[in-house]
């Protein structure tokens, strides 16, 4: 009997309409589109719009995509793990949430929170279900609406971050199609270089949090950026090697979304020409658990069943992580 693999059998995507360009945040904070471009590869990202919408509402559409391309109805959906750092509510679960509004009723599900590593730790998590012979359909969505924590009077961050949803669709593969290896890690000594000042436990909200603007995200660039070239471009070409393959073997590198240099870095190290890396930063910039979803939906024509792809990623506090699998349709 063969082994089963957890294969990505559809993918879905949404960005809103909103464009936020570099031309925009010239007038809100002292940048200039020369710089942002050169320092990050971004030109424009998008933001979601409107009263009582959340990160669940950018999911929903991307996913009914899904569905509707794989031809089944979200009550088949066994698992949702929903991977995002920007969830509607601190409890329910935006999974709950998410189910509720699309009709899963006959799935359970989590949030996880990994930052921007968070999709392929959703992936590499669900694809053990999958794995185990215990559910036929599990769904990993990685949504975040980034633009709810971002101080626009910020040039660290408002430049970098947009809103955005990605999801796959895993079920089990018996011919060698999938999930095949994955390398996970995380390292809570980064915490001080990328997160949340307050609203957690540790801290919760009070006036004094809001006047001192300590609920938006944080981040100290140079070393976020030092740690992301070593560690994203490292573990990649780790789960290379542990699987014997060269960057000839690879058809399509699928790097996290939250800088060009960093990108590139990711590209040199695993040895992978630049026209096998998967690239749309330019116009979404870092939807944080939404990159490389968005990339695989984005891309979809282009892949081919049995292709080589590897995807690599790095999030806040640290997190980061490589996944390699074979493309099953």
């Amino acid at each position: 009997m063969s082994k089963i693999h957890a294969a990505i059998t559809a993918v879905g995507g949404y960005a809103p309409e909103y464009i936020l360009t570099n031309k925009e945040l010239e007038t809100m904070v002292d940048t200039n589109d020369e710089w942002i471009t050169t320092r990050t590869g971004i030109k424009e990202r998008r933001i979601l719009k409107g009263e009582g919408l959340a990160t669940s509402d950018l999911a929903v559409p991307a996913v009914n995509e899904l569905l509707k391309k794989r031809g089944i109805g979200a009550e088949e959906i066994d698992l949702i793990i929903f991977c995002t750092t920007t969830p509607d509510l601190p409890f329910p679960a935006t999974a709950n949430i998410f189910a509720h509004k699309i009709g899963a009723i006959n799935a359970w599900g989590w949030d996880l929170q990994a930052a921007c590593s968070g999709f392929i730790f959703g992936l590499t998590t669900g694809a053990q279900f999958i794995e185990s012979g215990k559910h036929k359909k599990v769904l990993v969505v990685g949504a975040d609406k980034m633009s709810a924590m971002i101080d626009y009077t910020d040039r660290a961050t408002c430049i970098i971050f947009g809103d955005g949803c990605g999801a796959a669709l895993i079920e089990p593969n018996d011919e060698g199609n999938g999930v095949i290896d994955s390398i996970l890690r995380s390292d809570g000594a980064g915490i001080p270089f990328l997160h949340q000042k307050a609203g957690g436990s540790l801290k919760p909200a009070s006036h004094a949090t809001i006047d001192a603007r300590e609920h938006y995200a944080y981040q100290e660039g140079q070393a976020v950026f030092k740690f992301a070239v070593t560690n994203m471009a490292d573990v990649a070409a780790e789960v290379m090697e542990r699987n014997n393959l060269t960057a000839d073997d690879i058809a399509w590198l699928v790097p996290h979304q939250a800088n060009k240099r960093i990108i590139d870095a990711t590209a040199s190290r695993t040895g992978v020409t630049a026209d096998k890396v998967v690239i749309n930063i330019e116009r979404y910039g870092n939807t944080t658990n939404g990159t490389i979803p968005l990339c695989l939906w984005e891309w979809e024509k282009k892949f081919k069943k049995g292709d080589n792809i590897i995807l690599a990623a790095f999030g806040g506090g640290f997190t980061w992580g490589s996944v390699y699998l074979k493309w099953a349709y």
